[in-house]
C-alpha cells in the first residue's frame, strides 16, 4: 500500500510539474494583463503538435522539438495579442473573458483542421522504465520534472535579475504607477506573452510526451491549471508552482479510493474549498 501511494505521488509530482507550467503562464497573463486566459489550455495544444512536428516530420530529438515548440508557440502568443487582446485593453472583463473563450475555440478548431481529430503520439514501442526501489519512472517523466525545475529557476532569475523582469514585477504590482515612472508597458505585454508562449510550448509538449496528443488535450487540464493557480493565489507564481504539485498528487492518490475516470473532478473540489475557505489562495494572490 505504502510503496502504491509513494509511486503515484512520483506520477503526480509529473502531472504537477505539467499543471504548474500552465498556471504560472495563467498567472502571468492575470497579474500583468488583469484577465483571466481560457485560451491557455488550447494554447498548449498547438505547442503540443508543434512539437509533433518537430520530432515526426523534422526528425528532431524531443529537447530541440521544445524549442522549435516554444518559438511558434511564444509567436503565436503575441501574434493574437496584437491582432485580438491588444484591441481590447480597455474592455469590461466580461468581454475579455468572452474573447479569450472565442480565441479558444479558434485554436481548438485549427488544430482539428490542421492535425486532424485523431489520437497521435510522439514516439511508438516499449521503453523500459527507470526502475529504484521498486518505484519505476519513465525516462521522458524523468526530464518533465528536470525540465520543469530548470524553467521555473531561469524564469525566477529572469524575473528578478533582469531589466525588463523587474519591469514586469511593477506592472504586476501597479501598472498606472508602471507607467507614470516611464516603463514601456507595451514592451512589458509582449515580453509576457513570449514567456507565457514558452510556458504553454513547455507544458504542451511535455504532457504530450507523457500522454498521447489530441485536440481537446488542453482543453481537458485547464480546469487543473485554474485549480492550481487559485489553490496557490492566483497571480503569485510561486503559489501556482505550489499548487500545481498540491493538484497533481492529489489527483493521482485519489485513484486509490476512486475510479481514475473521476480524478479531475478532485482539482475541481479543491478549487470550490479554496474559494470558499481562502479565495486568495495559500501564498496569497492578486486581490
Amino acid at each position: 500500500m505504502l510503496l502504491n501511494v509513494v509511486q503515484l505521488t512520483l506520477y503526480g509530482i509529473v502531472l504537477g510539474s505539467i499543471i504548474a507550467l500552465g498556471a504560472i503562464g495563467v498567472s502571468m497573463v492575470y497579474a500583468i494583463l488583469g484577465f483571466s486566459h481560457f485560451a491557455h489550455g488550447d494554447m498548449m495544444t498547438v505547442a503540443a503538435y508543434f512539437g509533433f512536428v518537430g520530432v515526426v516530420t523534422l526528425h528532431l530529438p524531443l529537447p530541440l522539438a521544445l524549442i522549435f515548440s516554444m518559438i511558434l508557440t511564444a509567436c503565436l502568443a503575441v501574434g493574437i495579442d496584437r491582432v485580438i487582446y491588444s484591441r481590447l485593453r480597455n474592455a469590461t472583463p466580461i468581454i475579455m473573458l468572452i474573447s479569450t473563450i472565442g480565441v479558444s475555440f479558434m485554436l481548438q478548431s485549427l488544430t482539428q483542421i490542421v492535425w486532424g481529430p485523431s489520437n497521435e503520439v510522439y514516439q511508438s514501442g516499449i521503453v523500459l522504465p527507470y526502475k529504484f526501489l521498486g518505484l519505476r519512472l519513465q525516462p521522458v517523466e524523468v526530464t518533465i520534472i528536470l525540465g520543469s525545475v530548470l524553467l521555473v529557476v531561469l524564469l525566477h532569475f529572469f524575473l528578478h535579475g533582469t531589466k525588463i523582469g523587474k519591469a514586469m514585477r511593477a506592472m504586476s504590482d501597479n501598472r498606472s504607477l508602471s507607467q507614470i515612472t516611464g516603463i514601456n508597458t507595451e514592451l512589458v505585454i509582449i515580453w509576457t506573452w513570449v514567456i507565457t508562449g514558452v510556458l504553454a510550448a513547455a507544458a504542451g509538449v511535455f504532457l504530450g510526451a507523457d500522454t498521447q496528443l489530441n485536440p481537446r488535450m488542453g482543453f481537458n487540464l485547464l480546469l487543473a491549471i485554474f485549480a492550481a493557480a487559485i489553490l496557490g493565489g492566483i497571480g503569485n507564481l510561486y503559489g501556482s508552482i505550489l499548487g500545481g504539485l498540491v493538484i497533481g498528487i492529489v489527483e493521482e492518490v485519489s485513484t486509490i479510493f476512486i475510479d481514475p475516470g473521476y480524478k479531475p473532478a478532485v482539482g475541481f473540489v479543491i478549487m470550490v474549498i479554496m474559494l470558499i475557505v481562502r479565495p486568495y489562495g495559500i501564498l496569497g494572490g492578486k486581490r
